[in-house]
């Protein structure tokens, strides 16, 4: 079964917090990419120590490496564990 991505944006990527969520984690990689932090396709993601994309104080925010920022242990409801 293919997705479908229209309903997906409809019930999860559209929501208003889902809109701020995102355009939080956008804003610190235009803050980093203009401070030289990080460049374009450098590889490297903006990670949020507590996961919580809405706080962008720079002691909460660490660059790291794609592939560790997108790989964390999962619970059994697949959080972070």
């Amino acid at each position: 079964m293919a997705r479908n991505y229209k309903q997906e944006y409809a019930r999860y990527q559209g929501t208003p917090e889902q809109k701020k969520r995102r355009a939080m984690r956008n804003k610190v990689r235009r803050q980093a990419l203009a401070s030289g932090r990080v460049t374009k396709g450098s590889g490297f993601d903006i990670h949020h120590r507590d996961g919580n994309p809405m706080n962008t104080d720079p002691t909460n925010l660490v660059v790291s490496h794609s592939s560790q920022n997108r790989s964390f242990k999962r619970d059994k409801n697949a959080r972070k564990a």
